[in-house]
């Protein structure tokens, strides 16, 4: 009997536990600023504006995206250093272009190559500079493909 009630006072520690490394509510997808629109990674990839694919092989990378060793050099930052809060975000509008990380291949979306070691890989057309908890290196080159794909030409503002 004694077991039973030991079994069952640990439950309620577990359960919380439990409930305490899963999030009720999501968090906001990574996003950026691109003149007046946004772009934002998308959940679900069907609901997407532009889907990116990555690869291994540099000769099939439409795009090389490097990761910079350092903030000055790089194209776009990504760094946790303060504590997020709620009104942070690009917020959705009708402008806001979605990009998501495909997980079939499609035809005509961009193929990345993300460059670790220049010296090996090559020149890159973007870099980015990633200390994150929230954003993956991945996602941050698919928010920079993005973005610069549906910015205009001339100028793009990040």
């Amino acid at each position: 009997m004694l077991r039973f009630k030991v079994i069952v006072s640990a439950v309620p520690l577990i359960a919380a536990a439990v409930l305490a490394r899963t999030e009720l509510a999501p968090s906001p997808q990574p996003c950026i600023a691109v003149g007046a629109d946004s772009v934002t990674l998308g959940a679900a990839p069907f609901h997407a504006d532009l889907h990116v694919d990555f690869t291994d092989d540099p000769a099939q990378a439409t795009v090389r995206v490097a990761l910079a060793e350092s903030p000055e050099t790089a194209d776009l930052v990504v760094v946790d250093d303060t504590p997020a809060t709620d009104d942070q975000g690009c917020g959705l509008t009708a402008a806001t272009k979605v990009v998501a990380i495909a997980a079939e291949p499609h035809l005509d979306a961009p193929l990345i190559y993300l460059i670790r070691d220049d010296a090996a890989d090559g020149p890159a057309d973007y870099r980015i500079y990633v200390r994150s908890s929230h954003v993956t290196a991945r996602e941050a080159a698919a928010l920079i493909v993005a973005a610069r794909r549906h910015d205009p030409p001339a100028n793009p503002v990040l």
